[in-house]
């Protein structure tokens, strides 16, 4: 077990470069299963879900090789292998697997999602398309068994946007006979991302990024090189951790449209944020911040995976805050531990009221990905003693060389072994 020691109070100066999308590469890994020759992904994050990922591959018969922020997957010797339990279910976005597996098998047993514990991660929605596309979906001791003698087209309302059950329901769809629809699409980055890979393999798959897909299924798909997509929530968490901190942070290999939401909440605080073609730069004075209203919505909206970074950076300002999340209502289990550092925050249903003031430095235990990433940027702005963050392991699902990246921009950080009794 290892633990983060974080001595605040020091401003961030300097660049950063962000590395590929998290919730791209655990999508078009599984993606690439779909193909009949190697796949090339280049912009590969250096992250604990991708090394689990891999390592699934490699069970299922695929060679695996990475090299730096290259992977190269050949699933030409692929095979429909049960994985009701096991490293499926250290993964969220396991479930990728089912429609890659569906697609190119006809078949797919998998665990139930594992990872982050914030929230169940129902996926009732990926359900309803595998129905839809003719499988037949049987939940046996906690894992989905999935079989169709054929995949059909057929069109997808979405009751809820989804970016899991999009991803999903397209990749099995490529491979299905005729055309599918789905409507109520989700429209994050990341769906574009993964539509772009599949149309580089041979699919047919036009409207990725509205609430409409049409995709033509084809019988076959084969392999291709891919550049993943910036890390928007990666890019978010450096720009409040500059804003926090009273820094000034070049973020570069940036989508400045994907950070849209943020950056219009960080200058309605009053920070600076220039953009540029590729990279974005935050530049705080000594100026109080005033204190903003925050909803968590679908994308183009305000990312639910900066909801809880977002929390410590509205302690720092002159007054009260609301941060409500529409998209997942159970996912405040950092106040308390922020609560543990000074902060005055109380939870009312899906929103969090939050009153600025200093923190203090303290013991805190992240209890997720994007939890740990709230701890991190509080401890940052801690002017007196260290800061220890537990359940590291969370943090290093997706965020790779955060301790060496906030070193180079002038942060006193490191990691400790820390006793396996926490």
């Amino acid at each position: 077990m290892e633990k983060l020691m974080i001595r605040g109070g020091r401003p961030l100066h300097g660049e950063v470069q962000i590395s590929g999308a998290k919730n791209s590469a655990v999508a078009l890994i599984p993606a690439a299963i779909l193909a009949e020759s190697e796949v090339v992904l280049d912009n590969l994050p250096a992250i604990s879900d991708v090394a689990v990922y891999s390592e699934i591959l490699r069970d299922l018969g695929a060679v695996v090789q990475r090299k730096d922020d290259v992977i190269r997957i050949d699933p030409s010797d692929l095979k429909s292998v049960p994985m009701p339990n096991g490293k499926v279910k250290m993964l969220r976005a396991s479930y990728y697997l089912m429609g890659a597996l569906l697609g190119r098998f006809g078949e797919a047993v998998i665990g139930l999602p594992g990872g982050c514990n914030f929230e169940p991660r129902p996926i009732d929605q990926h359900i309803k398309g595998f129905e839809a596309l003719g499988a037949t979906v049987v939940n046996e001791h906690g894992a989905m068994r999935i079989t169709a003698k054929e995949l059909r087209g057929a069109k997808i309302y979405l009751d809820i946007v989804s970016v899991g059950a999009t991803i999903n329901i397209m990749l099995a769809a490529s491979r299905a006979k005729g055309s599918t629809i789905i409507e109520n699409a989700a429209k994050e980055p990341e769906i574009i991302d993964v539509a772009t890979l599949l149309n580089s393999m041979g699919a047919r798959i036009k409207g990725a990024g509205t609430e409409t897909i049409r995709i033509e299924g084809v019988d076959q798909l084969h392999g291709c090189r891919h550049s993943i997509i910036p890390d928007r929530i990666q890019v978010g968490t450096y720009m409040i951790m500059a804003a926090a901190t009273r820094g000034d942070v070049t973020v570069e290999g940036v989508i400045p449209k994907h950070m849209e939401a943020i950056t219009a909440k960080l200058r309605e605080m009053g920070a600076t944020v220039e953009e540029m073609d590729d990279a974005v730069r935050i530049i705080s004075g000594d100026q109080p911040y005033h204190p903003v209203d925050v909803k968590a919505l679908v994308y183009p909206g305000f990312a639910t995976d900066l909801q809880s970074p977002m929390t410590s950076l509205l302690t720092q300002a002159s007054g009260v805050s609301i941060l409500s999340d529409y998209i997942y209502g159970n996912r405040f289990k950092h106040v308390p531990e922020l609560a543990l550092m000074g902060a005055n925050i109380r939870v009312e249903g899906r929103s969090a009221i939050i009153e600025g003031g200093p923190l203090s430095s303290a013991k805190v235990h992240a209890t997720d990905l994007r939890a740990g990433a709230a701890l991190v940027i509080a401890g940052l702005t801690v002017k007196d003693g260290i800061t220890e963050v537990t359940g590291v392991e969370y943090i290093d699902r997706g965020y790779d060389n955060l301790v060496e990246n906030l070193r180079r921009l002038g942060a006193d950080i490191w990691r400790e072994t820390a006793p396996d009794d926490k």
